[in-house]
C-alpha cells in the first residue's frame, strides 16, 4: 500500500472502476463511460491530498488492485472514502491492509477517529467495516447515497513505524500469502 496522488494514472483508473461499480449497482445496470466521466467531474477528489486528506493505492504483483482515501473533517476526525478493491483481487486480504494503511496515515495526521457513510445495498463494504472494528454511529452528514454511518476510534498504534512514510512495506500480493498461511 502506497500513499499516492489521487490523480496518477493508476489512481484515476481505480477511481473510475470504483465509480462504475457503485453507480452501476445503484442504477441496476452498467454505468456508461459518459456517466462515469460526469460522476467524476467535480467529485472533490482534489481534497484527497495532504493536509485536507490522503489517498492510497494498493498493488498486486505490480498491478493496481485497490484504492481508498480519507478526508479530514475536523481537528480530530477523518472520513473514509472511495474504498475499492478490483473484483479479481478480492478475498486476498488487501481491503484490510488498505484500511490499516489509511488508519495509520490518519494517526500520522494526528486524527483520533475515522468515520464513513455508505449505502445499505453495499453489504460487502458494510461487512468489511464491521470486521475491522467499525460500529454504526448516528448520521453525521446527509445526502442521497448515505444510508448507514460507521465510526472507529483510532487508538495509537503499537506497530513499529516504517522508515518510509509512504509505504507500509506490505503489498496486496504479500497479504495474500500471509492470509493463506494463517
Amino acid at each position: 500500500m502506497t500513499r499516492e496522488a489521487f490523480d496518477t494514472a493508476d489512481a484515476r483508473s481505480l477511481r473510475r472502476d470504483y465509480y462504475a461499480e457503485v453507480a452501476g449497482r445503484y442504477w441496476g445496470r452498467p454505468a456508461t463511460k459518459e456517466e462515469i466521466d460526469q460522476g467524476l467531474t467535480d467529485d472533490g477528489a482534489e481534497r484527497l491530498a495532504p493536509a485536507s486528506g490522503d489517498f492510497v493505492v494498493g498493488r498486486y504483483s505490480g498491478e493496481p488492485a485497490a484504492c481508498g482515501g480519507f478526508l479530514v473533517l475536523e481537528e480530530s476526525r477523518a472520513e473514509l472514502t472511495r474504498i475499492y478493491v478490483r473484483p479479481q483481487f478480492r478475498r486476498r486480504g488487501g481491503a484490510g491492509l488498505l484500511l490499516a494503511k489509511l488508519e495509520d496515515t490518519a494517526r500520522e495526521f494526528g486524527l483520533g477517529q475515522m468515520v464513513l457513510n455508505t449505502r445499505l445495498d453495499l453489504i460487502e463494504a458494510r461487512s468489511l467495516y464491521r470486521r475491522h472494528g467499525y460500529v454504526e454511529i448516528p448520521a453525521y452528514c446527509e445526502g442521497p447515497y448515505m444510508e448507514a454511518w460507521y465510526g472507529k476510534r483510532l487508538h495509537p498504534t503499537t506497530r513499529p513505524a516504517s522508515s518510509d512514510s509512504t509505504d507500509t512495506g506490505t503489498s496486496v500480493h504479500q497479504a495474500a500469502h500471509v492470509t493463506h498461511r494463517v
